[in-house]
């Protein structure tokens, strides 16, 4: 009865012997003292003389002469781990296995979504947000659009010219223009988005200096010009002039960086539907720019959105106008080809 009270509460019976400083009373469960740290070595495991010598036991396996002293090699103790010491020789074989899964997962390169799969960012918001973004009532961002018809006639620069004196009612003139780009500009050599075209033409037609970056004139002017192709598709050029920059807008979107070591691709490709931090993971559709963010309480550009996660990764976000982030914006607007535009988008 005592031996079965003392193997439940992990204490093994086997007789006591003098070589391992034990006691004298036959069948008395003694405890094993951790050896001194001087017979461990540097890598972690007990020094052996070569031998161990102890009374063998019939539940062990050993010899049946009791008193009989037996020599038991030491095992070798495998390299120490993470995981720990002593791992088995399956389980190593699983590690191993698992090492070579994720990294050909990792340098895998993700698929693109199928175009009959694609769907608007839009999709993956709350209804209530959803409603407020097609409710120009309810949408904030539209207190910005109004700023922008204000500035759009709003005479500028060393000619004194407002965008309407050349380009008119911009519910005809800038119909779909949104939609197009990214575009390629000739006078640069590259493309540039619809923030940096607007400065161009304040700088060459209107002779007045640029708009800061995320700056309230800009947002509000490129969210007027914008809102005036909501429902139109998205038509970027990919001809082979655009390919170059597309290509480069998805490298950048497919490599994996920062301390966290993840790529856009890894969320927005391969886990969109599923939750991050109770928000339903979108597939980087950029239909809806410029967009009120409600975490923001403010609208906000693109480039704004996509510094935003490159921190998120503990990744060095580039600088607003970068030729890099002009790039990926304008590959995520050519996979997001034939969505219709929702700007000024609502999100969370």
């Amino acid at each position: 009865m005592r031996g079965a009270v003392l193997r439940a509460a992990g204490l093994r019976m086997r007789a006591p012997s003098p070589e391992r400083g034990e006691g004298w009373g036959e069948g008395v469960p003694t405890e094993r003292p951790e050896p001194p740290r001087s017979e461990w070595n540097a890598g972690g495991c007990r020094r052996s003389s070569g031998a161990l010598k102890r009374t063998p036991s019939p539940q062990r396996g050993e010899g049946w002469g009791e008193g009989v002293p037996t020599e038991r090699p030491e095992p070798p103790h495998p390299s120490l781990s993470p995981l720990g010491r002593g791992r088995s020789k399956c389980h190593r074989r699983i590690l191993a296995f698992a090492s070579v899964l994720l990294f050909s997962v990792g340098i895998s390169r993700a698929a693109d979504i199928p175009l009959d799969q694609r769907r608007s960012d839009g999709d993956f918001i709350s209804a209530d947000t959803r409603a407020m973004q097609n409710d120009d009532t309810a949408n904030p961002a539209m207190l910005v659009v109004l700023d922008g018809e204000t500035l759009w006639n709003t005479k500028a620069g060393e000619t004194n010219q407002s965008c309407a004196d050349c380009h008119g009612d911009a519910a005809k003139s800038m119909k779909g223009v949104a939609a197009r780009y990214p575009a390629f500009a000739a006078e640069l050599g590259r493309p540039v988005d619809l923030e940096q075209q607007i400065n161009l033409s304040r700088v060459t037609d209107q002779k007045a200096a640029p708009l800061a970056f995320e700056s309230k004139e800009l947002l509000a002017l490129t969210a007027y010009i914008a809102r005036q192709s909501r429902g139109m598709p998205v038509a970027v050029k990919d001809d082979a002039v655009s390919k170059p920059f597309i290509d480069a807008g998805r490298t950048i979107f497919e490599r994996r960086q920062g301390q966290l070591d993840l790529s856009c691709a890894q969320c927005h490709d391969d886990n969109w539907g599923k939750k991050l931090a109770g928000n339903l993971v979108p597939q980087a559709m950029s239909t809806g720019y410029p967009i009120y963010r409600l975490e923001w309480q403010e609208v906000g550009s693109l480039q704004r959105r996509l510094r935003n996660c490159m921190s998120g990764m503990r990744a060095e976000p580039y600088d607003f106008g970068a030729p890099e982030l002009v790039d990926l914006e304008y590959f995520l607007m050519w996979r997001a080809r034939g969505l219709p535009m929702e700007s000024p988008a609502v999100r969370p």
